[in-house]
């Protein structure tokens, strides 16, 4: 279902109706899509695990963090400080 900011608004009982049809909620603002409303007992609305986000260890490989203070020292200094 689609539904506007309006509908959500003056017709909220229609929203819930498909919500518990499990069926997702498309959120409009101006016609272009904001946000997806999933019913809650649904699987897309579950948070997965952490590793399973593709962020997830992204900079294992950098050797350049291997000591964190000395990284954050280096970012910290300004562009003319003597090295």
């Amino acid at each position: 279902m689609k539904a506007s900011i309006l509908d959500l608004r003056r017709q909220m009982s229609k929203v819930l109706k498909s919500l518990d049809h499990n069926e997702p909620v498309t959120i409009l603002h101006r016609g272009k899509k904001k946000a997806v409303l999933y019913p809650a007992n649904s699987a897309a609305s579950q948070p997965g695990a952490i590793n399973d986000h593709p962020a997830f260890g992204m900079w294992k490989k950098r050797t350049d963090l291997s000591d964190v203070g000395q990284y954050v020292r280096r970012l910290r200094k300004g562009r003319y400080d003597a090295v």
